[in-house]
């Protein structure tokens, strides 16, 4: 009787719909008005689907025991997970590859000198919490892929650990040379801090949790509150990823059993130096036995003491020693063929694998994905199918080095190349506000998905509550007036940090990332804390965010999947390159400014003047001023992709023209072949300057941010590093991509004129 119920309440909802669907309403993009009214059918059925009480319960299961890379649980999820994809009639199977993934030997970290202590490097079981005391099946603290070492030396603290922080040291004439360097966690990815430390001479890096930016500074701490604990550790990799991800012994190729690895001391992804993680209970009598000059306000914590840089009195021994073993991942993935364009896929992927428990990150993505798939196995069986393929996929290995999607993805690149449409992200999900970030090609049309969707506490439009807020955290009134006057809302770009990078920034196909968040802080990222008792105390309590997620994602998909027409728009991504040049150009002349003013600061003797006599203080070099460059390619090759876009838009409204798309199906077929290849345009086969791996000359994770994105980044980076000469070159290889995608356009709207 109760499904009988409920079947009769989705019928009527359904045909409430169709009654109160105002006649004049402009179809989805990509579709006739006909097609547009039974799509919107379909995602309204898809939408009842999903069930929060599942999503918890696939994470009570998901989440029970720690499942990391090569550990009897991993395989049991996949195992379980591929189950019930089959159980609601999907086509799957689990798809195996080999990769290295370092387990930690031996780990020591302890003050010697002026006095001794050593670091506890264990995070405490809670009665409370009844996960946290599997500790058999841990993974203990640690950075993966950290080089192995055994150094003692002398401490230095480092702030973040960035490169503007060693600026600031050599100013204050304190050199980490044969050092261990000391650096709290944020503003930019972990593997950062090991690798400017490394190039800057030092011999071993630790980095901590400070409670300011992740403890007490920010709320109450776990149990009470939901942010880091005294002992609390986050784990991670610090593989250079900004070079490559994946398997480190496979760069470009598939981990199979039979590809060609290289020999470990060949890998130039690993550390140069030991590096280790430790809470802030560790890190406390480590700083606190550092003297020398206190440091600047901007580089202090909230830890009860005074900050000094050292180096000394502190010598600190560091050792890390790891087990490099070879390690099976298992991607399960599951393929729902297109009925009418087999050869056209939507890819839509979140990882399950996690360093300890992971209820947050990755689970709670994972699950919604898992409901989402449920969902339209649903709709299969009341009668839909797709007409493109759709291929869901759960990764394993991504929280070592985005493992399992980068070597599916260079397994299947040629497939890849030839079929994909776009990849659909997600990995952690919790409770507040949608995120939307990806290609601009698709910005148009996840606005629109975004309009569909409604905000399970406020019941107003997901859309509608971020435009809200850009308006509330909007800090100029041009930025206010953007906000509201644009039709759509501005997405940010996609650096790297998840496993939409094999498909964007190497493969070049369109890629979205959706989460919800922003609502509940926590500070238990990577630690034994992230599991159920967590995730169901301090963040998506009743799984309605989760929801929401299955409902986003899901909607996207099947939008992508049935549209008659790719619903890719060029416009939003003319306006954003416009933006790029301009931030450019800014950035050159801010460059061009600095070292005006800093090299007349020196000839009039400023900081000599005003260095304090009693602190060590050594001043700037003149430098060159930065030259001029030549934009005018890259301003030529914008203004043509405007044009293009312009041309295009209007073609597409003549063919859609009453509501009707005006195309034969071959032109169709023809106009989508030369769509589906748009974002290849925009990369290069020889990669980016000293990262060929990287190939989106668009959008990449920067070398010194990590997961941070760099826009136009063959130039960007140039400037910031001061190569002009190689700014120059990739002014114009960037301006070629931005030409080839012109001409894309424009060949696609003569097909669209010529098939009226």
């Amino acid at each position: 009787m109760r499904v009988c119920a409920r079947l009769f309440l989705l019928v009527l909802s359904c045909l409430l719909l169709l009654a109160t669907t105002p006649e004049n309403e402009q179809p989805l993009g990509g579709y006739s008005t006909a097609s547009s009214r039974m799509q919107r059918e379909w995602e309204t059925k898809f939408r009842a689907i999903p069930e929060p009480q599942n999503e918890r319960d696939y994470m009570q299961r998901l989440s029970a025991r720690p499942h990391h890379v090569g550990s009897p649980y991993d395989k049991d999820n996949a195992e379980w997970m591929l189950a019930k994809f089959k159980e609601w009639g999907l086509e799957a199977n689990i798809e195996t590859f080999d990769v290295l993934f370092p387990t930690p030997k031996a780990r020591v970290v302890e003050l010697v000198e002026p006095t001794r202590f050593t670091a506890k490097l264990q995070e405490p079981a809670l009665a409370i919490d009844p996960t946290s005391n599997q500790q058999a099946e841990q993974l203990p603290t640690y950075n993966a892929y950290s080089a192995d070492g055994d150094v003692t030396a002398p401490l230095v603290y480092v702030n973040y650990g960035i490169p503007e922080d060693y600026e600031k040291l050599e100013r204050m004439g304190v050199s980490v040379k044969g050092a261990i360097v000391i650096a709290r966690y944020g503003n930019s990815w972990r593997g950062i801090k090991p690798k400017v430390a490394g190039e800057h001479g030092a011999v071993g890096c630790l980095i901590y949790s400070d409670p300011a930016d992740d403890g007490y500074g920010q709320g109450d701490v776990f149990p009470a509150g939901g942010w880091r604990p005294r002992d609390g550790v986050q784990r991670g990799s610090v593989m250079d990823m900004a070079t490559y991800p994946g398997d480190p012994l496979t760069p470009g190729v598939g981990a199979t059993k039979d590809a060609k690895r290289l020999d470990l001391k060949d890998a130039k992804t690993i550390t140069r130096i030991p590096v280790l993680p430790i809470s802030y209970a560790d890190a406390q009598p480590l700083l606190a036995a550092l003297k020398e000059e206190v440091v600047p306000e901007s580089w202090r914590g909230s830890l009860p003491q005074t900050y000094h840089v050292g180096p000394g009195p502190a010598k600190v021994h560091l050792k890390v020693q790891s087990n490099w073993d070879i390690k099976p991942l298992y991607d399960v993935i599951v393929k729902i063929p297109g009925f009418a364009n087999p050869d056209e896929w939507i890819v839509r992927g979140n990882h399950h694998d996690a360093w300890v428990n992971g209820a947050e990150d990755p689970v709670s993505g994972a699950v919604a994905l898992m409901e989402e798939a449920r969902g339209l196995a649903a709709l299969l069986k009341q009668g839909w199918k797709p007409k493109r393929t759709i291929i869901y996929c759960v990764w394993d290995g991504e929280e070592p080095a985005l493992l399992g999607s980068t070597e599916w993805g260079e397994t299947h690149a040629e497939e890849l190349r030839q079929h994909a449409v776009a990849y659909i992200n997600s990995d952690s999900n919790a409770r507040g506000y949608l995120s939307m970030s990806g290609s601009h090609t698709l910005e148009k049309f996840i606005n629109g998905v975004a309009r569909d969707i409604e905000d399970p506490e406020k019941k107003i439009t997901v859309w509608k509550r971020d435009q809200l807020k850009a308006i509330a955290d909007a800090k100029t009134a041009e930025d206010r007036k953007d906000v509201r006057q644009r039709a759509d809302l501005r997405i940010e770009a996609l650096g790297s940090g998840s496993d939409w990078s094999v498909f964007l920034d190497h493969l070049g196909i369109a890629s979205l990332d959706l989460s919800y968040g922003d609502e509940d802080g926590g500070g238990i990222y990577h630690s034994i804390y992230d599991d159920f008792y967590w995730y169901t105390h301090f963040s998506d309590t009743d799984f309605t965010y989760g929801r929401a997620l299955s409902q986003t994602a899901g909607t996207a998909v099947i939008r992508l999947a049935d549209a008659d027409l790719l619903p890719y728009d060029f416009t939003g991504f003319a306006d954003t390159i416009h933006v790029y040049l301009d931030e450019l150009q800014n950035l050159l002349k801010a460059k061009q400014d600095e070292v005006v003013e800093r090299n007349q600061e020196i000839e009039e003797g400023v900081f000599t003047a005003t260095a304090d006599p009693k602190k060590t203080f050594v001043s700037p070099p003149m430098e060159e001023v930065p030259p001029h460059l030549n934009f005018a390619p890259l301003q030529n090759a914008s203004a043509a992709l405007t044009r293009s876009a312009e041309r295009y838009q209007r073609a597409l409204e003549k063919v859609t023209r009453n509501g009707e798309l005006t195309l034969s199906p071959a032109s169709l077929q023809a106009v989508d072949s030369k769509l589906l290849q748009s974002e290849r345009k925009l990369i290069s086969p020889d990669g980016l300057p000293g990262r060929p791996w990287f190939r989106h000359l668009i959008y990449a994770p920067g070398a010194y941010t990590g997961y941070g994105v760099k826009t136009i980044p063959g130039v960007r980076e140039a400037i910031e590093q001061k190569k002009w000469t190689e700014a120059n070159e990739q002014i114009v290889k960037a301006a070629n991509a931005l030409q080839d995608e012109a001409a894309l356009v424009d060949s696609a709207t003569l097909e669209l004129e010529q098939g009226q």
